[in-house]
């Protein structure tokens, strides 16, 4: 039998196709960044991808949160995608935590009172970076995924969800999981890390059959207040 979320997805996802807009901005160092908006509204949620995806990869996500009340935004980061810019054949992790940046404060622009992110891998990484390096208050929680902050994740600003598989392996260098539980004790209160059994790195979990558990701790966090 569907699971509820995978029926609500469906029918959201039917609801909610024609309010896809494509839209650009521009980050602090001249960069494009190509997104995709989905609604909007006071809550609003940023979909950043890891590196072997773009802002598409997120698709079968979006139709949860709309359905959860939340605007959505889904960025290509600079030399991924549609976006381009300065350092985009080879980003470092500040000019994508500056491509994130951009982006809250696209939707900070357009209504949105709070916003939170959740990124995939380097895009994980990413939305802790800009984090750490955001105003206070501009970034209400962030979900890693696979990934944590490259900066010291003592400087987090927002409430922290780590989700990451038990065997998640990055090559030569071995388990994630190690490296992203050094960060996660590291960071302020309040947190969560959560450890799933597997293998599947950051946005593949979406295709395993844990794929409903993240959506719904994901949901959970970003619900808290």
């Amino acid at each position: 039998m569907r699971s509820l979320l995978a029926i609500v997805a469906a029918f959201a996802l039917a609801a909610i196709a024609v309010a896809q807009e494509p839209v650009t901005f521009s980050t602090e160092d001249g960069a494009t960044i190509a997104a995709l908006q989905y609604g909007s509204g006071e809550r609003a949620v940023l979909l950043v991808h890891g590196g072997r995806f773009t802002k598409e990869s997120w698709a079968k996500q979006v139709p949860v949160f709309r359905s959860a009340g939340y605007a959505v935004l889904a960025i290509d980061l600079r030399g991924f995608g549609q976006s381009h810019g300065p350092g985009e054949k080879d980003p470092s992790g500040e000019q994508q935590a500056l491509d994130v940046l951009a982006a809250v404060r696209y939707l900070h622009s357009h209504g949105a009172k709070t916003v939170s992110i959740v990124g995939g891998s380097m895009g994980g990484s990413a939305a802790g970076d800009a984090s750490i390096t955001s105003r206070p208050g501009e970034i209400d929680r962030i979900v890693m995924l696979g990934a944590a902050p490259n900066l010291p994740a003592d400087k987090l600003k927002a409430p922290a969800l780590f989700i990451v598989a038990r065997d998640d392996t990055s090559g030569s260098d071995g388990l994630r999981l190690p490296g992203i539980r050094t960060q996660y004790e590291k960071a302020p209160q309040p947190k969560k890390l959560l450890i799933l059994e597997g293998s599947a790195h950051a946005q593949y979990l979406f295709q395993t059959d844990q794929a409903d558990r993240v959506m719904r701790e994901i949901l959970s966090w970003l619900s808290q207040k």
